[in-house]
Protein backbone atom coordinates (compact mmCIF):
# COMPACT_ATOMS: atom_id res chain seq x y z
CA UNK A 1 0.00 0.00 0.00
CA UNK A 2 1.47 3.30 -1.14
CA UNK A 3 1.41 6.46 0.94
CA UNK A 4 3.44 9.58 1.67
CA UNK A 5 3.40 11.08 5.14
CA UNK A 6 5.93 13.02 7.20
CA UNK A 7 6.90 10.27 9.66
CA UNK A 8 5.23 6.85 9.94
CA UNK A 9 6.71 6.44 13.43
CA UNK A 10 4.14 8.97 14.67
CA UNK A 11 1.37 6.40 14.20
CA UNK A 12 1.03 5.54 17.90
CA UNK A 13 0.63 9.21 18.79
CA UNK A 14 -1.97 9.49 16.05
CA UNK A 15 -3.86 6.48 17.34
CA UNK A 16 -4.25 8.10 20.75
CA UNK A 17 -5.67 11.24 19.12
CA UNK A 18 -8.11 9.27 16.96
CA UNK A 19 -9.35 7.20 19.90
CA UNK A 20 -9.97 10.44 21.80
CA UNK A 21 -12.04 11.74 18.88
CA UNK A 22 -14.00 8.47 18.66
CA UNK A 23 -14.97 8.87 22.31
CA UNK A 24 -16.62 12.19 21.46
CA UNK A 25 -18.21 11.26 18.12
CA UNK A 26 -20.97 8.82 19.15
CA UNK A 27 -23.21 9.40 16.12
CA UNK A 28 -20.51 8.53 13.60
CA UNK A 29 -19.43 5.56 15.70
CA UNK A 30 -23.04 4.33 15.73
CA UNK A 31 -23.13 4.64 11.94
CA UNK A 32 -19.85 2.70 11.81
CA UNK A 33 -21.54 -0.22 13.58
CA UNK A 34 -24.26 -0.22 10.92
CA UNK A 35 -21.71 0.05 8.12
CA UNK A 36 -19.60 -2.78 9.53
CA UNK A 37 -22.65 -5.02 9.62
CA UNK A 38 -24.30 -4.11 6.30
CA UNK A 39 -21.26 -3.20 4.13
CA UNK A 40 -23.19 -0.63 2.02
CA UNK A 41 -19.98 0.59 0.35
CA UNK A 42 -18.55 -2.80 -0.64
CA UNK A 43 -16.48 -2.46 -3.80
CA UNK A 44 -16.68 1.35 -3.81
CA UNK A 45 -13.50 3.39 -4.26
CA UNK A 46 -13.43 6.80 -2.56
CA UNK A 47 -10.92 9.62 -3.11
CA UNK A 48 -11.04 12.26 -0.38
CA UNK A 49 -9.46 15.69 -0.10
CA UNK A 50 -10.08 16.74 3.51
CA UNK A 51 -8.27 18.33 6.43
CA UNK A 52 -6.35 15.39 7.91
CA UNK A 53 -7.45 15.69 11.52
CA UNK A 54 -8.32 13.16 14.20
CA UNK A 55 -12.01 13.68 13.38
CA UNK A 56 -11.40 13.03 9.68
CA UNK A 57 -9.71 9.77 10.61
CA UNK A 58 -12.92 8.65 12.35
CA UNK A 59 -14.84 9.33 9.12
CA UNK A 60 -12.29 7.56 6.92
CA UNK A 61 -12.30 4.46 9.12
CA UNK A 62 -16.12 4.48 9.10
CA UNK A 63 -16.15 4.47 5.30
CA UNK A 64 -13.59 1.67 5.32
CA UNK A 65 -15.77 -0.30 7.76
CA UNK A 66 -18.57 0.02 5.20
CA UNK A 67 -16.47 -1.81 2.64
CA UNK A 68 -14.91 1.12 0.78
CA UNK A 69 -11.34 1.48 -0.43
CA UNK A 70 -10.26 5.00 0.52
CA UNK A 71 -7.40 7.28 -0.49
CA UNK A 72 -6.84 10.64 1.18
CA UNK A 73 -5.09 13.93 0.46
CA UNK A 74 -5.03 17.03 2.67
CA UNK A 75 -7.19 19.96 1.62
CA UNK A 76 -4.79 22.64 2.87
CA UNK A 77 -0.98 22.70 3.14
CA UNK A 78 -1.07 23.50 6.86
CA UNK A 79 -4.11 21.55 8.06
CA UNK A 80 -2.65 18.04 8.28
CA UNK A 81 -1.91 16.49 11.65
CA UNK A 82 1.16 14.40 10.83
CA UNK A 83 0.52 11.91 13.62
CA UNK A 84 -3.02 11.25 12.35
CA UNK A 85 -1.75 10.86 8.78
CA UNK A 86 0.81 8.31 9.99
CA UNK A 87 -1.87 6.39 11.92
CA UNK A 88 -4.12 6.15 8.86
CA UNK A 89 -1.25 5.09 6.60
CA UNK A 90 -0.24 2.34 9.05
CA UNK A 91 -3.85 1.14 9.05
CA UNK A 92 -4.23 0.65 5.33
CA UNK A 93 -5.30 4.04 4.01
CA UNK A 94 -3.42 5.50 1.03
CA UNK A 95 -2.61 8.88 2.60
CA UNK A 96 -0.77 11.65 0.77
CA UNK A 97 -0.58 14.47 3.27
CA UNK A 98 1.86 16.23 5.58
CA UNK A 99 2.00 19.64 7.19
CA UNK A 100 3.82 22.08 4.93
CA UNK A 101 3.30 20.32 1.58
CA UNK A 102 2.91 23.65 -0.24
CA UNK A 103 4.92 22.62 -3.30
CA UNK A 104 3.40 19.13 -3.58
CA UNK A 105 -0.18 19.98 -2.63
CA UNK A 106 -1.69 19.16 -6.03
CA UNK A 107 0.65 16.18 -6.48
CA UNK A 108 -0.97 14.73 -3.34
CA UNK A 109 -4.46 15.26 -4.77
CA UNK A 110 -3.49 13.58 -8.04
CA UNK A 111 -2.02 10.63 -6.11
CA UNK A 112 -5.28 10.27 -4.17
CA UNK A 113 -7.13 10.07 -7.49
CA UNK A 114 -5.03 7.17 -8.76
CA UNK A 115 -7.46 4.61 -7.36
CA UNK A 116 -9.96 5.77 -10.01
CA UNK A 117 -12.70 6.79 -7.58
CA UNK A 118 -16.40 6.06 -7.73
CA UNK A 119 -17.08 8.69 -5.04
CA UNK A 120 -15.22 11.91 -4.20
CA UNK A 121 -15.17 13.72 -0.86
CA UNK A 122 -13.96 17.29 -1.14
CA UNK A 123 -13.39 20.23 1.19
CA UNK A 124 -12.97 23.38 -0.84
CA UNK A 125 -13.29 22.00 -4.36
CA UNK A 126 -9.67 21.39 -5.37
CA UNK A 127 -10.13 17.65 -5.92
CA UNK A 128 -13.24 18.14 -8.04
CA UNK A 129 -11.51 20.87 -10.05
CA UNK A 130 -8.47 18.64 -10.60
CA UNK A 131 -10.73 15.83 -11.84
CA UNK A 132 -12.48 18.16 -14.26
CA UNK A 133 -9.27 19.68 -15.66
CA UNK A 134 -6.22 17.42 -15.33
CA UNK A 135 -7.84 14.00 -14.83
CA UNK A 136 -10.89 14.02 -17.07
CA UNK A 137 -10.26 10.41 -18.11
CA UNK A 138 -11.35 9.33 -14.62
CA UNK A 139 -14.73 11.07 -14.71
CA UNK A 140 -16.54 8.10 -16.28
CA UNK A 141 -15.93 6.06 -13.11
CA UNK A 142 -17.52 8.61 -10.77
CA UNK A 143 -21.00 8.00 -9.33
CA UNK A 144 -21.08 11.23 -7.35
CA UNK A 145 -19.36 13.31 -4.70
CA UNK A 146 -19.83 15.31 -1.53
CA UNK A 147 -18.61 18.79 -0.57
CA UNK A 148 -17.85 19.80 3.00
CA UNK A 149 -17.50 23.58 2.94
CA UNK A 150 -19.17 26.78 1.73
CA UNK A 151 -16.30 27.70 -0.59
CA UNK A 152 -16.45 24.36 -2.38
CA UNK A 153 -20.23 24.41 -2.74
CA UNK A 154 -20.01 27.85 -4.36
CA UNK A 155 -17.43 26.58 -6.86
CA UNK A 156 -19.49 23.49 -7.73
CA UNK A 157 -22.66 25.53 -8.21
CA UNK A 158 -20.80 27.78 -10.65
CA UNK A 159 -19.66 24.64 -12.50
CA UNK A 160 -23.27 23.43 -12.62
CA UNK A 161 -24.47 26.82 -13.91
CA UNK A 162 -21.81 26.80 -16.64
CA UNK A 163 -22.74 23.24 -17.64
CA UNK A 164 -19.32 21.75 -16.93
CA UNK A 165 -20.10 19.69 -13.80
CA UNK A 166 -19.82 16.04 -14.86
CA UNK A 167 -21.36 14.24 -11.89
CA UNK A 168 -23.81 14.93 -9.03
CA UNK A 169 -22.49 16.45 -5.82
CA UNK A 170 -24.16 16.51 -2.42
CA UNK A 171 -23.66 19.86 -0.64
CA UNK A 172 -23.02 18.47 2.83
CA UNK A 173 -22.24 22.03 3.93
CA UNK A 174 -25.88 22.97 3.37
CA UNK A 175 -27.31 20.37 5.75
CA UNK A 176 -28.87 22.01 8.79
CA UNK A 177 -26.97 19.63 11.06
CA UNK A 178 -23.77 20.82 9.42
CA UNK A 179 -23.76 24.58 8.95
CA UNK A 180 -25.88 25.54 11.96
CA UNK A 181 -23.39 23.78 14.22
CA UNK A 182 -20.09 23.20 12.38
CA UNK A 183 -19.87 26.63 10.75
CA UNK A 184 -21.23 28.51 13.74
CA UNK A 185 -20.08 26.74 16.90
CA UNK A 186 -17.14 24.88 15.36
CA UNK A 187 -15.55 27.78 13.50
CA UNK A 188 -16.29 30.18 16.34
CA UNK A 189 -14.56 28.12 19.02
CA UNK A 190 -11.71 26.71 16.94
CA UNK A 191 -10.77 30.11 15.49
CA UNK A 192 -10.51 31.62 18.96
CA UNK A 193 -8.51 28.54 19.99
CA UNK A 194 -6.06 29.05 17.11
CA UNK A 195 -5.57 32.75 17.83
CA UNK A 196 -4.95 32.13 21.52
CA UNK A 197 -2.52 29.27 20.91
CA UNK A 198 -0.56 31.35 18.42
CA UNK A 199 -0.44 34.63 20.36
CA UNK A 200 -1.22 33.88 24.06
CA UNK A 201 -2.83 37.34 24.21
CA UNK A 202 -5.87 38.55 26.13
CA UNK A 203 -9.02 39.12 24.07
CA UNK A 204 -10.96 40.99 26.75
CA UNK A 205 -11.10 44.72 26.01
CA UNK A 206 -9.63 44.47 22.51
CA UNK A 207 -11.38 45.53 19.32
CA UNK A 208 -11.96 42.25 17.47
CA UNK A 209 -12.86 42.77 13.81
CA UNK A 210 -14.78 39.99 12.05
CA UNK A 211 -14.89 40.40 8.27
CA UNK A 212 -17.95 38.52 7.05
CA UNK A 213 -21.18 37.78 8.94
CA UNK A 214 -22.24 34.44 7.51
CA UNK A 215 -22.66 31.48 9.82
CA UNK A 216 -18.92 31.29 10.49
CA UNK A 217 -18.77 35.02 11.20
CA UNK A 218 -21.81 34.84 13.49
CA UNK A 219 -20.24 32.09 15.56
CA UNK A 220 -16.87 33.81 15.76
CA UNK A 221 -18.36 37.19 16.71
CA UNK A 222 -20.41 35.70 19.51
CA UNK A 223 -17.50 33.74 20.94
CA UNK A 224 -15.20 36.76 20.79
CA UNK A 225 -17.84 38.78 22.62
CA UNK A 226 -18.06 36.01 25.18
CA UNK A 227 -14.33 36.41 25.80
CA UNK A 228 -14.86 40.10 26.55
CA UNK A 229 -13.76 41.53 23.20
CA UNK A 230 -15.41 44.58 21.64
CA UNK A 231 -16.57 43.16 18.32
CA UNK A 232 -16.80 45.00 15.00
CA UNK A 233 -18.42 43.46 11.91
CA UNK A 234 -17.52 44.34 8.31
CA UNK A 235 -19.99 43.27 5.60
CA UNK A 236 -21.00 43.90 1.98
CA UNK A 237 -24.47 42.35 2.33
CA UNK A 238 -27.10 44.80 3.58
CA UNK A 239 -29.24 42.16 5.29
CA UNK A 240 -26.33 40.51 7.10
CA UNK A 241 -25.05 43.92 8.16
CA UNK A 242 -28.46 44.81 9.55
CA UNK A 243 -28.61 41.48 11.37
CA UNK A 244 -25.20 42.19 12.93
CA UNK A 245 -26.46 45.58 14.15
CA UNK A 246 -29.55 43.97 15.67
CA UNK A 247 -27.33 41.36 17.31
CA UNK A 248 -25.60 44.19 19.12
CA UNK A 249 -22.35 44.52 17.19
CA UNK A 250 -20.68 47.60 15.73
CA UNK A 251 -20.81 47.60 11.92
CA UNK A 252 -18.53 49.65 9.68
CA UNK A 253 -16.41 49.45 6.50
CA UNK A 254 -13.08 47.62 6.78
CA UNK A 255 -10.99 50.76 6.21
CA UNK A 256 -12.70 52.48 9.14
CA UNK A 257 -12.40 49.37 11.32
CA UNK A 258 -8.71 49.18 10.36
CA UNK A 259 -8.02 52.37 12.28
CA UNK A 260 -9.20 51.00 15.62
CA UNK A 261 -9.02 47.20 15.38
CA UNK A 262 -6.59 45.09 17.41
CA UNK A 263 -7.34 41.67 15.90
CA UNK A 264 -8.76 41.07 12.42
CA UNK A 265 -10.22 37.75 11.23
CA UNK A 266 -11.59 37.07 7.74
CA UNK A 267 -14.39 34.55 7.18
CA UNK A 268 -15.86 35.54 3.81
CA UNK A 269 -14.81 33.06 1.13
CA UNK A 270 -13.76 36.03 -1.01
CA UNK A 271 -10.47 37.49 -2.18
CA UNK A 272 -8.49 40.38 -0.63
CA UNK A 273 -11.20 41.47 1.80
CA UNK A 274 -8.33 42.92 3.83
CA UNK A 275 -6.30 44.77 1.21
CA UNK A 276 -3.42 47.25 1.08
CA UNK A 277 -5.48 50.34 1.97
CA UNK A 278 -6.81 48.75 5.15
CA UNK A 279 -3.44 47.29 6.20
CA UNK A 280 -1.73 50.68 5.87
CA UNK A 281 -4.31 52.26 8.18
CA UNK A 282 -3.90 49.68 10.94
CA UNK A 283 -2.31 50.63 14.22
CA UNK A 284 1.05 49.35 15.30
CA UNK A 285 0.78 45.74 16.52
CA UNK A 286 -2.42 44.74 14.71
CA UNK A 287 -2.94 40.99 14.32
CA UNK A 288 -4.27 39.46 11.10
CA UNK A 289 -5.81 36.00 10.79
CA UNK A 290 -8.02 34.11 8.36
CA UNK A 291 -10.56 31.34 8.92
CA UNK A 292 -11.84 31.17 5.35
CA UNK A 293 -10.87 28.13 3.28
CA UNK A 294 -8.29 29.77 1.01
CA UNK A 295 -5.29 31.94 1.91
CA UNK A 296 -6.24 34.88 -0.34
CA UNK A 297 -8.71 36.69 1.94
CA UNK A 298 -5.85 38.79 3.31
CA UNK A 299 -3.60 40.29 0.65
CA UNK A 300 -0.49 38.46 1.83
CA UNK A 301 1.27 39.07 -1.47
CA UNK A 302 1.09 42.83 -0.87
CA UNK A 303 2.50 42.35 2.63
CA UNK A 304 5.39 40.30 1.27
CA UNK A 305 6.20 42.83 -1.45
CA UNK A 306 5.79 46.02 0.58
CA UNK A 307 7.16 45.25 4.04
CA UNK A 308 10.67 46.50 4.75
CA UNK A 309 11.37 43.80 7.36
CA UNK A 310 9.95 40.37 8.07
CA UNK A 311 10.65 37.92 10.88
CA UNK A 312 8.97 35.05 12.72
CA UNK A 313 8.45 36.12 16.32
CA UNK A 314 6.57 33.03 17.52
CA UNK A 315 5.53 29.77 15.92
CA UNK A 316 2.87 30.64 13.30
CA UNK A 317 3.31 34.40 13.92
CA UNK A 318 5.22 36.52 11.37
CA UNK A 319 5.94 40.19 11.96
CA UNK A 320 5.86 42.55 8.97
CA UNK A 321 7.32 46.02 9.35
CA UNK A 322 5.65 48.43 6.94
CA UNK A 323 7.14 51.47 5.25
CA UNK A 324 5.24 53.75 7.66
CA UNK A 325 7.12 52.19 10.56
CA UNK A 326 4.17 50.22 11.92
CA UNK A 327 4.26 46.47 12.49
CA UNK A 328 1.47 43.99 11.77
CA UNK A 329 1.43 40.33 12.68
CA UNK A 330 0.14 37.62 10.33
CA UNK A 331 -0.93 34.25 11.75
CA UNK A 332 -0.41 30.95 9.90
CA UNK A 333 0.60 32.53 6.57
CA UNK A 334 -2.99 33.77 6.21
CA UNK A 335 -4.20 30.17 6.03
CA UNK A 336 -6.92 28.57 8.15
CA UNK A 337 -5.93 29.72 11.62
CA UNK A 338 -8.16 27.21 13.38
CA UNK A 339 -6.40 24.28 11.74
CA UNK A 340 -2.90 25.67 11.26
CA UNK A 341 -2.58 26.98 14.82
CA UNK A 342 -4.99 24.64 16.64
CA UNK A 343 -6.77 21.34 15.91
CA UNK A 344 -9.79 22.46 13.89
CA UNK A 345 -13.37 21.98 15.02
CA UNK A 346 -14.15 20.04 18.20
CA UNK A 347 -15.09 16.37 17.66
CA UNK A 348 -18.62 16.85 19.03
CA UNK A 349 -19.36 19.21 16.14
CA UNK A 350 -17.61 17.15 13.47
CA UNK A 351 -19.65 14.18 14.69
CA UNK A 352 -22.67 15.67 12.93
CA UNK A 353 -20.83 16.98 9.86
CA UNK A 354 -19.14 13.67 9.17
CA UNK A 355 -22.27 11.66 9.97
CA UNK A 356 -23.82 13.60 7.09
CA UNK A 357 -20.82 12.74 4.92
CA UNK A 358 -21.03 9.02 5.64
CA UNK A 359 -24.79 8.80 5.08
CA UNK A 360 -24.57 10.99 1.95
CA UNK A 361 -21.99 8.63 0.45
CA UNK A 362 -24.28 5.66 1.17
CA UNK A 363 -27.20 7.56 -0.42
CA UNK A 364 -25.17 8.31 -3.56
CA UNK A 365 -24.34 4.63 -3.98
CA UNK A 366 -27.98 3.66 -3.50
CA UNK A 367 -29.09 6.23 -6.10
CA UNK A 368 -26.45 5.48 -8.73
CA UNK A 369 -27.64 6.52 -12.19
CA UNK A 370 -30.76 8.31 -10.90
CA UNK A 371 -29.24 11.77 -10.38
CA UNK A 372 -28.44 14.63 -12.75
CA UNK A 373 -25.10 16.44 -12.85
CA UNK A 374 -26.23 18.98 -10.28
CA UNK A 375 -25.47 20.14 -6.75
CA UNK A 376 -28.03 18.61 -4.38
CA UNK A 377 -28.91 19.39 -0.79
CA UNK A 378 -28.51 16.60 1.71
CA UNK A 379 -31.85 14.71 1.71
CA UNK A 380 -34.04 15.85 4.59
CA UNK A 381 -34.34 12.33 5.94
CA UNK A 382 -30.54 12.16 6.38
CA UNK A 383 -30.39 15.59 8.03
CA UNK A 384 -33.11 14.63 10.51
CA UNK A 385 -31.63 11.20 11.12
CA UNK A 386 -28.36 12.86 12.18
CA UNK A 387 -30.24 15.22 14.50
CA UNK A 388 -32.25 12.37 16.02
CA UNK A 389 -29.13 10.30 16.65
CA UNK A 390 -27.30 13.27 18.13
CA UNK A 391 -30.13 14.06 20.55
CA UNK A 392 -30.27 10.41 21.57
CA UNK A 393 -26.55 10.33 22.37
CA UNK A 394 -27.02 13.47 24.48
CA UNK A 395 -29.86 11.87 26.43
CA UNK A 396 -32.36 14.46 25.23
CA UNK A 397 -36.02 13.67 24.46
CA UNK A 398 -38.44 15.92 22.58
CA UNK A 399 -42.20 16.09 22.09
CA UNK A 400 -44.10 14.23 19.37
CA UNK A 401 -47.08 15.64 17.45
CA UNK A 402 -50.46 14.09 18.27
CA UNK A 403 -52.63 12.81 15.42
CA UNK A 404 -54.93 15.81 15.98
CA UNK A 405 -51.97 18.19 15.62
CA UNK A 406 -50.74 16.48 12.46
CA UNK A 407 -54.22 16.71 10.93
CA UNK A 408 -54.45 20.40 11.86
CA UNK A 409 -51.12 21.21 10.21
CA UNK A 410 -52.18 19.43 7.03
CA UNK A 411 -55.53 21.22 6.70
CA UNK A 412 -56.73 24.74 5.91
CA UNK A 413 -60.39 24.79 6.93
CA UNK A 414 -60.01 25.40 10.68
CA UNK A 415 -59.37 29.02 11.67
CA UNK A 416 -60.32 31.55 14.32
Amino acid sequence: MEYKVKDISLANEGEALVKWAEQHMPVLMDIRKDFKKDKPLKGIKISACLHVTKETAVLIETLKAGGAEVSLAGSNPLSTNDAVAAYLAKNGIAVYAWRGNHEEYYWCIEKALEIKPNITLDDGGDLVTTLHTKKQELLSNVIGGTEETTTGVKRHRIMEKEGVLKYPIIAVNDAYTKYLFDNRYGTGQSTIDGILRATSLLLAGKYFVVVGYGWCGKGLANRARGMGARVIICEVDEIKALEAVMDGFLVMPIEKAAEIGDIFVTVTGNKHVIDANAIQKMKDGAILANSGHFDNEINVKWLEENSIEKREVRKNVVEYKLGNGKKVYLLAEGRLVNLACAEGHPPEVMDMSFANQALAVKWLVENKGKLENKVYRVPDEIDREVAKRKLKTMGIEIDVLTEEQKKYLESWQEGT
